[in-house]
């Protein structure tokens, strides 16, 4: 069926429709009405889940962890700072293997206090091991809560389905909310071999030896590695089945291409519309739209950028005393290839700050102009 809802509705209903068996649910601006749907969905019998009110963000993880260990589908939602107060408890679920899937709308990170967009929220945990995709569309909000609940039961590892504070979170679009025999073929239930269990008990969050615990992370990495394989065969089977797929990264009018921007999240509508615009004007350019960060995916990125003359990254991010972090992805990953194109990372929509075609104009007449970047990074927008 066909819904005109919002991109946190869209993530309430990817929930459900994943058949999320607990909810830890605390409220924060801009994540709150994501929680509040759950609630009305559990409150009307609509969905057989536990929800579970916590006092805090750390808390609510920490429910989900339980949740997951004892064998059950454990899903939560946040933002900004409450996402900060997690920070613990985050790298416990990945540490602990455990498939929770959270819903994340980008809010920037205060002082000054803002519940605007931007990407430091999510980007200062990407080194926690978690699954990290990013969402351009309501459409591909639901679609991809869904798709992340499969692939983190794959690899035992958990995810985030990150979408734009506002510019999604609280829009309205016409959604297909697939049908819930439909989803239950592509999901089956989650039934872990290893969980607690009166009736067959074990241990679990031991002190771990210098001898064992390096072993340990070796395996979460090996794990983020097969979870590239995994993120394209889910994502393929959901468009064999529901007719639409997103890919891990998504190339737009590159094959002919001199110059690249390299997008996240919604900037890569408003780019779309400038790369057709320049397009007509005789400039050859395309687009890279990177939907999975975590793990990040190298050799889609290289191959995608391969014979590119000069690449632009919009970074709606900063890491202070670097650059933007999707500029540091990009460079590290072209760093193995065998033709190097500059790379030029573009910093702006901080806080929410719009950014509208005459910026990405902007971002790329700076490109054009110059042969190599003159700094780490350019600031676009920025009032000096």
């Amino acid at each position: 069926m066909k819904k005109v809802v919002t991109g946190n509705y869209a993530v309430s209903w990817g929930a459900r429709l994943a058949r999320a068996q607990v909810i830890a649910a605390y409220p924060i601006t801009p994540q709150t009405s994501i929680i509040e749907k759950l609630a009305t969905f559990c409150a009307d019998g609509e969905m057989e889940a536990r929800f579970i009110k916590v006092e805090s963000e750390h808390s609510a993880m920490a429910a989900c962890i339980g949740a997951s260990a004892a064998g059950a589908r454990a899903f939560t939602a946040t933002s900004g700072q409450g996402l900060l107060l997690m920070h613990e408890v985050v790298h416990w679920a990945a540490g602990a293997r455990l498939p929770i899937v959270m819903g994340v709308v980008n809010r920037a990170i205060g002082p000054g206090w803002n519940i605007w967009t931007d990407q430091n929220d999510t980007l200062s945990q990407r080194d926690t091991g978690w699954l990290q995709f990013y969402c351009e569309t309501n459409q591909e909000v639901l679609d991809t809560t869904i798709q992340a609940v499969k692939i983190a039961e794959t690899v035992f590892l958990p995810a985030m389905v990150v979408l734009d504070a506002f510019l999604l979170s609280h829009t309205s679009e016409p959604v297909d909310i697939p049908d819930q025999a439909e989803v239950d073929a592509f999901l089956p239930p989650y039934r872990p071999e290893l969980k607690l269990d009166l009736d067959d008990p074990r241990a679990f969050g031991a002190l771990v030896l210098p001898s064992d615990y390096m072993e340990m992370r070796y395996k979460i990495q090996k794990a983020m590695e097969r979870a590239v394989g995994v993120a394209e065969a889910v994502d393929h089977e959901w468009g064999e089945r529901f007719g639409r797929s997103w890919g891990l990264v998504e190339r737009y009018r590159l094959d002919d291409a001199e110059i690249a921007l390299v997008t996240s999240g919604t900037v890569t509508g408003t780019s779309r519309v400038v790369v057709d615009e320049l397009r007509d004007k005789g400039l050859k350019i395309g687009l890279l739209k990177v939907r999975m960060f975590r793990p990040f995916p190298h050799e889609k990125v290289r191959q995608a950028l391969a014979g590119i003359e000069k690449v632009a990254v919009i970074d709606r991010n900063i890491s202070f005393g670097d650059s933007g972090v999707f500029a540091q992805e990009v460079r590290a990953a072209l760093y193995r290839a065998d033709k190097r194109p500059p790379v030029f990372d573009f910093v702006t929509g901080l806080g929410g700050r719009d950014i509208v075609p005459a910026t990405i104009r902007e971002i790329v007449d700076y490109t054009v102009a110059h042969d190599a970047p003159v700094e780490e990074f350019t600031w676009i927008g920025v009032k000096k």
